[in-house]
């Protein structure tokens, strides 16, 4: 079998799947959960073994030092996995909700409720447990699922699907509910992202190459975000304490994702105090500074910063800085330069903070706190499925009813139309 071949009999297997997923009760969907969660526990050494090969391979290929801590799965990782697992198993099953009703002057009662997408494609690189995460908000949701992870981390995508296949299917999941294409050949993106027939939305997750190149080929609907170009910005009222921490937290807690500031904005006026004490914590860090005339006067181991450097994603201990006059220069900078994703502002004063949150155009903003908490699992959503730019029909981390669309059920007594 080619891998034309190969991918169309996962999306019509998928298609089938669907259908049965349709007819679980949630009771039946969370134990099945559970059991996936248990079977991921019980296969924990075997995972690990498959992403040491993995981890080699990538050392071999050069990989950065944050693209293998995204491919490491430690234990506390796993551990994370089979939390999220049972914390998706405990939440509201959205499928079946009423959204709105209503009734006509004709008698005819009108009602929204959530169902299924139906067959949802994940498209991701580098992020194992991504796996785990988007399989189980699918599952949930009673979507099936068609995963095709990047080749560097093939083995462990392999091995975390096989666990959470063989432990649901005693419970009773389809057999085709969560597939995972076994080939690394890229010409199964192409057939996956054309697969009108069975395929009804896509979610890319990955670098922006990767998402640019499933727009291109997709024929069917996709939601997205290309990068997460995420800012800082330390406004004049700010409690200077507060805003290095959340600004080290933002950069340095995990930079290798893209929630992970990229940018730091710091008001002229504090500019003096509090970039020497910025500076000392990222050096501190490893961080490598590039930045504005400004700030390159008060962070002498910063080296200057380029137009490209304020649109770029490093995912990595490097991070720009600018000095702006106000509020109302961070806005217009990240209205122009970043991308969509989160962005916090860091303030006392109520007026700056109301100036932020209405006019910076992204599907997250934030006030005191740092923009590592877009995540959907920090949302309360269990795991997240990935985060949003778009603004149709998800935007932001995207949890269970995100993975829904609507039905209208028209209850009558017998009307027809004049």
């Amino acid at each position: 079998m080619d891998v034309k071949e190969q991918v169309l009999k996962i999306g019509a297997d998928a298609k089938a799947a669907s259908r049965e997923l349709a007819k679980l009760s949630t009771r039946k969907k969370n134990a099945i959960l559970e059991a996936m969660g248990e079977e991921l526990d019980a296969q924990r050494a075997f995972i690990q073994a498959e992403n040491d090969k993995d981890l080699a391979a990538g050392k071999e290929a050069g990989l950065t030092a944050a693209m293998l801590d995204r491919l490491k799965l430690t234990d506390d990782r796993i551990d994370a996995m089979i939390k999220g697992l049972r914390d998706v198993a405990v939440l509201n099953d959205p499928v079946g909700d009423e959204i709105s009703t209503w009734n006509r002057p004709n008698g005819l009662e009108i009602q929204k409720i959530r169902v299924p997408i139906g067959v949802i494609g994940i498209i991701f690189e580098s992020r194992p447990n991504v796996t785990c995460d988007a399989a189980a908000l699918c599952f949930k949701t009673s979507n099936a699922v068609i995963l095709r992870g990047g080749k560097e981390a093939i083995h462990s995508n392999l091995a975390i699907a096989a666990a959470m296949q063989k432990g649901g299917a005693p419970k009773g999941m389809p057999e085709a509910a969560i597939q995972l294409i076994p080939t690394i050949d890229r010409k199964a993106v192409k057939v996956m992202c054309q697969m009108t027939g069975y395929l009804d939305l896509i979610i890319p997750r990955g670098g922006e190459s990767l998402i640019r190149a499933v727009m291109e080929m997709a024929h069917v609907p996709v939601i997205k975000h290309y990068t997460g170009v995420c800012h800082t910005y330390v406004d004049v009222e700010a409690d200077i304490t507060m805003a290095l921490d959340i600004a080290e937290n933002a950069k340095c807690q995990r930079p290798g994702v893209c929630n992970a500031m990229e940018t730091l904005l710091v008001h002229k006026d504090i500019a003096t105090d509090f970039l020497p004490k910025m500076g000392e914590k990222f050096s501190n860090q490893n961080v490598e500074i590039r930045g504005d005339n400004a700030t390159c006067a008060l962070i002498p181991s910063a080296l200057p910063a380029t137009e490209e450097d304020w649109t770029t994603e490093y995912v990595d201990l490097i991070l720009s800085i600018r000095v702006v006059d106000g509020v109302n220069a961070a806005v217009a900078h990240i209205n122009q330069y970043g991308s969509g994703h989160s962005d916090a502002i860091i303030t006392k004063d109520e007026k700056a903070e109301k100036t932020f949150l209405a006019e910076v155009d992204s599907s997250t903003v934030y006030v005191n706190a740092s923009t590592r908490f877009t995540d959907g699992a920090e949302f309360g959503m269990g795991a997240e499925i990935g985060v949003s730019t778009d603004k149709l029909h998800a935007r932001g981390p995207m949890g269970l009813e995100e993975l829904t669309t609507y039905k209208y059920v028209v209850h009558g007594k017998g009307q027809v139309r004049d």
